[in-house]
């Protein structure tokens, strides 16, 4: 999905990620992240969010929540927007400001207490209940929490498995009831995804869920409560800015941009982000029918791979579906034309969008490859940023 616009615009992460392989320093089922990209992505958009007057959450979920990469985001963009307790946690561990907690998923209430002495920006909050929760804990702290009214996503454009949020019709009733609440605040609103882009141009458009919250910010804003934050996650990247700006969000949450990752670069490989990681695997062995197969493990189910590529050879084979529901213990590749294309060993250069926290990868963190000096490999981490084998954080 990505493997053009590497090879186009990182051509050095490619070469170096494969001499890493190939000289035994990362195993295969390894992410190659490239730390200078990564931080001049970050650059990028906050600097285009400060003109339009837009402030940003990052989130690292797509890189294995690691430490070396939040901190050269945090950089330039210094508040997060984790979707879990335990990215939460991560972020919070290497240094980032808590911008939006409860993004995706709720805080389970034994973590309130650890969480709200960080004294985050918002809290997002799914429905009454937790709401309660948060202001208990709060009280407790002898502080009031502002929160995000989470919406409920518009029928057929929330995801399976993100369901829950407030029902537009039940706004005025939690209100209601969350304003009697002496420990929060409702501080403004939030879905996801409140962009979404087309399969096959890239292009973005808002969803329907996009106008629920604005309907909700102006319906709270009719009660009383403001000025407003309107976060809008979903394809958040420089080019998406002005329109999330045009339609009255205060907030984007920033993942896949900072990596270059996004469908829109997929679509269009001159977006300002640059591509920032590689995926390199390894020929574990050949089928009877000259199919190499490849190692697994970080095959994403929604990563729309296509192409491998072989730099021993320096041919490029297609890489066959394979379904979701099967452990991706190998990916196989099609037979290639020419004998002695792929053999055993060999290494495999892949690039496609990928969540690393829901992989069993390795990450490999590489700086220098945006200076004309020799790239270092800084650290090597578990998909949830932890150190391994000697890397360092």
């Amino acid at each position: 999905m990505f493997l053009d616009a590497v090879l186009a615009r990182n051509p050095r992460l490619a070469e170096t990620a494969a001499a890493l392989h190939r000289d035994g320093r990362i195993p295969p089922d390894t992410y190659v992240m490239d730390l200078d990209a990564v931080e001049e992505n970050a650059a990028v958009l906050a600097a285009r969010a400060d003109g339009l007057g837009l402030r940003l959450w990052f989130v690292v979920k797509q890189v294995g929540r690691n430490p070396e990469l939040i901190r050269a985001v945090a950089r330039h963009i210094p508040r997060f927007a984790a979707i879990d307790p335990p990215e939460a946690r991560a972020l919070h561990a290497a240094g980032a400001r808590a911008g939006n907690l409860g993004h995706l998923v709720q805080i389970p209430r034994r973590a309130l207490p650890e969480m709200l002495a960080w004294r985050p920006e918002a809290v997002t909050v799914f429905d009454t209940a937790n709401a309660r929760a948060v202001s208990a804990e709060a009280r407790r702290q002898g502080i009031v929490q502002d929160v995000l009214v989470r919406i409920e996503g518009a029928p057929g454009a929330a995801f399976p498995g993100q369901e829950g949020g407030v029902p537009p019709g039940h706004l005025d009733a939690f209100a209601e009831e969350v304003e009697r609440l002496p420990g929060v605040r409702i501080a403004g609103v939030t879905a996801f995804p409140c962009l979404t882009c087309d399969p096959d141009s890239g292009e973005a458009h808002p969803t329907a869920t996009f106008d629920r919250v604005l309907a909700a910010r102006d319906l709270l804003a009719g009660r009383g409560h403001g000025p407003l934050k309107l976060s809008a996650p979903g394809a958040t990247c420089a080019a998406t800015l002005p329109l999330l700006a045009r339609r009255g969000a205060t907030h984007g949450e920033p993942g896949h941009a900072l990596t270059g990752t996004t469908p829109l670069h997929s679509a269009d490989p001159s977006q300002p982000e640059r591509p920032a990681y590689v995926y390199v695997s390894e020929v574990a062995h050949i089928l009877a029918d000259g199919r190499p197969a490849l190692f697994g493990g970080g095959f994403y189910p929604r990563g729309t791979v296509t192409a491998a590529y072989l730099p021993r050879s320096g041919e490029r084979l297609p890489v066959q579906d394979a379904p979701a529901e099967n452990i991706d213990y190998y990916r196989l590749l099609e037979r290639p034309r020419r004998p002695g294309t792929a053999q055993v060993g060999d290494t495999a250069v892949l690039a496609f969008r990928t969540q690393v926290f829901v992989t069993r990868s390795h990450v490999a963190v590489v700086s220098g490859l945006s200076t004309d000096g020799r790239p270092v490999l800084t650290g090597l981490y578990d998909p949830f940023g932890r150190p391994v084998h000697g890397g360092r954080s």
